[in-house]
């Protein structure tokens, strides 16, 4: 689907910006990967990277800015929706701006790809997003909403609308295996509670589930990767094994144990090998056949926790991934 096409990113200077664009250059062979994203210096070092490819475009722009997004989105085939606030006490206390971003984006790029005929769209969502506590899960969640309605707000104009959500991401810039590796030479290790647990995805991990949902979506669908979890304080342990660990508080809109799907979307989940796939509650489009394809509904009450997950990543699987990483870690 995704060869010779034009392919644009919001927010494509990002830890998934720099690894979606060389993987997919590589499978699909686009004609053209337009990259989004307001900071110019992020977008000039990433130019560096690919001098001579003649495929990457790089527009200096905002998803906040309307006529913007209709000037970049001549032409484009399909839109990765990567452009977010993300960093929680960033969004509880610049909460308008994080509602610019994260919801009034959503809308300007819903619309302007609607006009403008783009094919395919494909949104990344976050675990907060699931029963959010926080200012950033909430925005996430009612643009995750909008890009399921999108499919009916379209109506003729054919653009399909879905949204891929996963938890955290090993070794991307500000989480925790690059923050645990930068102070384990001070011997403490702070850790926020000794019961907290976390999903573990890799970025290409992230990338190969937005492929699928490229291949797989009508329009509506949320996909939900099946990913091991962990607890932080083995985490911990893994990545600096004599350093003590420090038990510090969890931080103000913080959970314990990030959750994917909740029970009030088990109603409308299906089950496949290697994911789940949320659909929509409108014009009963989660019994459609088309959508559901061979998936196997869940159960009632059904949640999606790392907590209770079935799957769990051992030692010695994150010591291998991280020898096989050390290099990227942090770096993107």
């Amino acid at each position: 689907m995704l060869n010779n096409s034009t392919i644009l990113i919001t927010g494509g200077t990002g830890s998934f910006g720099h690894t979606f664009i060389p993987m997919t250059l590589e499978k699909y062979n686009p004609k053209k990967i337009i990259v989004l994203s307001r900071d110019e210096m992020k977008q000039w070092e990433m130019a560096k990277l690919y001098q001579g490819d003649d495929r990457l475009r790089f527009f200096i722009g905002d998803v906040r800015d309307r006529e913007r997004l209709y000037r970049a989105l001549d032409g484009v085939d399909f839109v990765v929706h990567a452009a977010a606030t993300k960093i929680v006490p960033t969004a509880e206390y610049n909460p308008f701006e994080c509602v610019k971003t994260n919801v009034l984006g959503a809308m300007n790029l819903i619309d302007a790809c609607i006009d403008k005929g783009v094919k395919g769209v494909v949104a990344l969502s976050t675990d907060k997003a699931s029963s959010p506590i926080n200012l950033y899960g909430a925005t996430k969640l009612a643009s995750d909403k909008m890009f399921v309605s999108g499919n009916s707000y379209s109506g003729s104009h054919k653009t399909r609308f879905s949204v891929v959500r996963y938890g955290n991401v090993m070794g991307s810039r500000g989480s925790v295996i690059p923050f645990f590796m930068s102070v384990k030479e001070q011997g403490v290790l702070p850790i926020t509670d000794n019961r907290m647990t976390r999903f573990m995805i890799s970025l290409e991990q992230g990338v190969e589930l937005v492929w699928h949902a490229f291949e797989d979506m009508e329009g509506g669908e949320i996909y939900v990767k099946k990913i091991p979890s962990m607890k932080v304080t083995d985490l911990a342990r893994v990545v600096a094994p004599e350093a003590k660990q420090k038990v510090v508080g969890i931080r103000p809109g913080e959970k314990l144990h990030e959750q994917m799907i909740g029970a009030e979307d088990a109603p409308f989940t299906y089950e496949y090998k290697e994911h789940f796939k949320i659909l929509p509650m409108i014009h009963e489009w989660d019994k459609d056949a088309n959508r559901i394809k061979d998936g196997k509904k869940v159960s009632d009450g059904f949640i999606y926790s790392s907590d209770t997950n079935t799957e769990w990543m051992t030692d010695e699987e994150l010591q291998k991934w991280i020898d096989a990483n050390r290099d990227k870690i942090g770096a993107i």
